[in-house]
């Protein structure tokens, strides 16, 4: 087994949020760790093993490790090559009057896999929250502007027009299925509770003289000790690593989705339309003192890339685990899992941070359209002439003309786009060139596009934020920018 100090993972917790950096500590391993044990002691003393109220009590005062503890444990493992022994014995150290009955009839993966367990569990509840919380940012901005018209791009090529708001509606119903299958991969995680070494429960079933009843009920015990609602009817050594498959799946689909958004955002930012929050005093180059790069979006982009490629890991690892297990999966698991974790919680964090100081400039925007809007109003200005008694053909035909013109003025000579004066100053367009200021009207261009941004947040939006859970992290990110 490897050793303890590689549960701490490589990846940088700089901007990772306390609570997911500590889940994934080494205090926190071995802490649950001993907590299990504990469970176990616990269920098996119920069932009629001769464990005293003393180890059961020494156990409980020691859960915690000190750095004397963790000291003896690396000393321990240096000598016995296998980590949890070096802390069942470290365990014992502080438990004396349990030290014989620690670990009775268990297999390492007894605490490593259901340690594991626990902690997926306990951060797939973290990003939960945390992906309420950019819902909610999301949704406030959308609601902001959700009539303000801006130019659809379709190929990243001029389209009809969106509006601010209901661009990022796209962006959140992403997050919305994402919150949805993220909470499905953390409501369907169960417990691997007390299999042995092979998944047989062969050691429960010569610890408890035959009786199969009692080792069922032991492991049921676990299960319910540790917090679980059902343990899996079979496992090998190990839980299966499709679990882990199922897990970091729907991470990987978040990391798409940050991916799209941070891109999104990134593209928005050099047409300077909308940008990122940028400090007062934040340099975007050391040359080049004007710029405003987009570093947080850039952020997110980067490690959403390494967030997708770790799904691909466990796929990996699932398919090689042979028969009953092989020992290749822990290394790779123990950086693996904490980094998904990791990843996803730092790229929640930063898309928050994001979201929370987007700057929209709308006189840019409205100028885009201008430059393309006059194009996309052709057709109404041939229909207002026919219905005035012109020619469909002929209109058309003097469109097509002055379009051309305008469109050379804006390609070949880098001028404004000029189609409206060209129109205002041709003598056959006089019967509608009084309503020429109601055809080019952006409002008339947008659709439906307030009234779905109005409806996705009142009929999708708010019933997703509505449970208690949502809610709860809502309002405690609230009150800590109060107190900031």
């Amino acid at each position: 087994m490897e050793s303890y100090n590689t549960y701490q993972t490589p990846l940088s917790t700089r901007y990772a949020s306390k609570e997911m950096a500590h889940l994934f500590s080494p205090a926190k391993r071995f802490r649950t760790w001993r907590e299990l044990w504990l469970s176990l002691a616990i269920a098996e003393k119920q069932l009629g093993l001769p464990i005293s109220d003393e180890a059961i009590d020494q156990m409980k005062q020691n859960l915690d490790l000190t750095p004397e503890q963790f000291d003896i444990a690396a000393k321990e493992e240096k000598k016995r090559r296998h980590d949890v022994m070096a802390h069942v014995h470290t365990f014992g150290t502080v438990a004396p009057a349990a030290a014989g009955i620690i670990h009775l009839g268990a297999t390492s993966c007894y605490v490593t896999d259901n340690a594991d367990l626990i902690f997926l569990r306990v951060g797939l509840t973290y990003l939960i929250r945390s992906l309420a919380v950019l819902i909610s940012r999301l949704s406030a901005f959308a609601a902001q502007y959700r009539d303000l018209p801006a130019l659809g791009f379709t190929h990243f090529q001029p389209a009809q027009l969106t509006t601010v708001g209901k661009r990022a509606t796209v962006w959140i119903q992403d997050l919305l299925w994402d919150l949805r299958n993220i909470q499905r991969a953390r409501d369907d995680l169960g417990f691997r509770g007390v299999k042995g070494t092979t998944g047989t429960q062969a050691s429960f079933l010569a610890l408890f003289d035959g009786d199969h009843e009692k080792v069922e009920k032991l492991d049921e015990l676990v299960t319910k000790l540790s917090g679980f609602e059902y343990a899996y009817p079979v496992t090998s050594q190990t839980y299966s690593r499709k679990i882990d498959i199922d897990v970091l799946g729907p991470l990987a689909s978040l990391g798409a989705t940050a991916h799209k958004i941070g891109t999104d955002i990134r593209l928005l930012a050099n047409m300077k339309e909308i940008e990122e929050p940028f400090e007062s005093t934040q340099i975007g180059s050391s040359a080049m003192a004007y710029k405003r790069n987009p570093m947080r979006c850039e952020r997110v982009c980067s490690l959403s890339r390494h967030l997708m490629l770790l799904h691909q890991n466990a796929l990996m690892t699932a398919s090689v685990q042979w028969f009953e297990r092989t020992l290749d999966d822990s290394a790779n698991r123990r950086i693996t899992l904490p980094e998904a974790f990791l990843t996803a919680d730092i790229v929640l964090f930063t898309l928050r941070n994001v979201s929370e100081g987007l700057v929209v400039y709308p006189q840019v925007i409205a100028h885009r359209i201008a430059q393309e809007l006059p194009f996309m109003a052709t057709e109404n200005v041939i229909m207002a002439m026919v219905k005035h008694g012109g020619d469909r053909q002929i209109a058309h035909e003097r469109i097509r003309v002055l379009s051309q013109e305008a469109a050379y003025q804006v390609k070949q000579r880098g001028l404004e786009n000029d189609l409206i004066e060209r129109i205002r100053r041709d003598p056959y367009f006089d019967p509608i060139k009084g309503e020429l200021e109601s055809l080019l009207d952006p409002a008339s261009f947008i659709g439906r596009a307030p009234e779905q941004v109005d409806t996705f947040l009142k009929k999708w939006v708010e019933p997703a934020l509505a449970g208690e859970e949502a809610r709860d992290a809502i309002q405690e990110s609230q009150n800590v920018e109060l107190n900031v």
